[in-house]
């Protein structure tokens, strides 16, 4: 989140860790834009912040041109802020996956080729893999969703582009347990698995979501014999750009 109000922290701390895998999330919904509010007055409320009544933006973006062209001056701006940094681009999502607004998707693809973007999140949860995960659990589906996901994948493809197969922990999302991340690792299918977690080492601060476990998702991340997990599944870790490689 490059116009989020501790990047300037996560940047430092990213450029001492070479290892780490870096992606752009691309905010323009919900949250603090790049741009100054005169730049992009339609997609911002009175003071600066961006909207948050995803369903009307949805409807303005596909049906105001002025709009799509607000929306693509910010998603420049954040790729050009993310690209000032000098850290790798490894891989790109956006805020509460609007990219799979084919709109959206659109001007992302064709900005971020322009900035190096080789890999994208396509927020696909296979609701077999988190039964097999949580056998007595109640997965739901989001059916509004999930034909423009299966879009997102095929034009992902279409581009040359790499994205992961599926992607687990967005039905918990703020509660990846240490057991719900070793039933993960157990069940592990063929293919690119990205994992979703919100790791932090307090559960109150300023833009947390409600009720959401920050530290008992960071306890799962380091729990004893998680890395022996991991090792025992045969399986390959790494970014994007590790996937994309193999």
């Amino acid at each position: 989140m490059v116009g989020g109000a501790a990047v300037e922290d996560a940047v430092e701390r990213a450029r001492r860790l070479p290892s780490l895998r870096v992606g752009l999330h691309l905010v323009l919904i919900d949250g603090p834009p790049v741009l100054p509010r005169e730049r992009i007055p339609d997609l911002v409320d009175a003071h600066g912040y961006l909207r948050t009544d995803m369903f009307m933006l949805g409807l303005d973006i596909v049906l105001r041109p002025k709009v799509r062209a607000q929306l693509a001056a910010e998603i420049e701006a954040q790729f050009a802020a993310f690209r000032a940094t000098g850290l790798l681009l490894d891989h790109v999502n956006a805020h509460h996956h609007f990219h799979v607004h084919p709109t959206i998707a659109g001007q992302i693809l064709d900005i971020g080729k322009r900035y190096g973007m080789t890999a994208v999140r396509v927020p696909l949860e296979r609701a077999s893999l988190l039964d097999r995960i949580e056998p007595l659990g109640q997965h739901g589906r989001n059916w509004i969703a999930a034909p423009w996901t299966a879009l997102l994948g095929t034009r992902l493809r279409r581009h040359g582009l790499s994205a992961p197969d599926q992607v687990v922990g967005m039905a918990w999302s703020g509660a990846m347990t240490e057991q719900r991340t070793a039933g993960a690792l157990k069940n592990l299918p063929n293919g690119i698995t990205e994992i979703y977690f919100h790791p932090a080492t307090v559960d109150a601060f300023d833009g947390a979501a409600s009720g959401y476990r920050y530290t008992e998702e960071l306890a799962a991340l380091i729990a004893p014999g998680m890395k022996e997990l991991v090792r025992g599944t045969g399986a390959r870790t790494g970014g994007f750009s590790d996937c994309a490689a193999t």
